[in-house]
């Protein structure tokens, strides 16, 4: 996917005018619906209560957050769904599971049963892809804009690079559909793997 990139000029958007173009696009994504890769294991997320619980160490907290949002994503996946498009991410999970991910999969467990259809991959699956790298973080809204979402060395969002070939976002989005083909779904993939892993420690994450 890297190549595919390579080979396509984008522009780079700081942080503001990412989040200006991507709210924008993202509620015209149509039919094609919007599509949402993410590689890294870990994040940084300021602002956002629950994560800042769970980084406090607060895992109860964090959870109960959580689950205090349900309202909130279902009201907004009936808007999207009002908007006649589809919200698709795929996952990749490695494991041991990163205490930020474990946040993270709870949180996407709620976003799915109020809408999301989300799968989850391991990083065998798409080993193959990553002969040049790690995939990159890709947003697509449509048919006709892609974001590569960037991201500092503390996994802080500084903003993104925006595509609008038609033929490399194509492309993009054939591979993450491959990938989410091969993928689990979320729910199974938590019950499984997740639901019973006790609070992460995150005292390192603070050091």
């Amino acid at each position: 996917m890297r190549s595919v990139l390579a080979d396509a000029t984008g522009d780079r958007l700081e942080l503001d005018a990412y989040l200006e173009d991507f709210d924008k696009h993202f509620w015209h994504a149509g039919g094609a619906g919007f599509w949402k890769l993410e590689r890294r294991q870990t994040f940084r997320e300021p602002g956002v209560k629950s994560w800042e619980a769970f980084f406090r160490g607060e895992w109860g907290k964090a959870l109960s957050l959580i689950s205090e949002q349900r309202g909130h994503y279902e009201r907004y996946f009936r808007k999207i769904a009002d908007h006649g498009f589809g919200l698709h991410r795929v996952r990749v999970v490695e494991e041991p599971i990163s205490p930020y991910l474990q946040w993270e999969l709870n949180l996407l467990r709620l976003k799915e049963q109020c809408g999301e259809d989300t799968r989850v991959v391991g990083p065998h699956g798409i080993a193959l892809l990553e002969s040049d790298g790690a995939l990159p973080e890709i947003a697509i809204i449509g048919s006709s804009v892609l974001y590569e979402i960037m991201y500092d060395g503390d996994g802080n969002l500084t903003g993104g690079m925006k595509y609008t070939d038609g033929a490399a976002i194509a492309e993009c989005k054939r591979i993450i559909l491959d990938i989410y083909e091969s993928g689990e779904r979320l729910g199974s993939f938590f019950e499984r793997r997740v639901a019973s892993l006790p609070a992460p420690a995150v005292h390192n994450l603070r050091a």
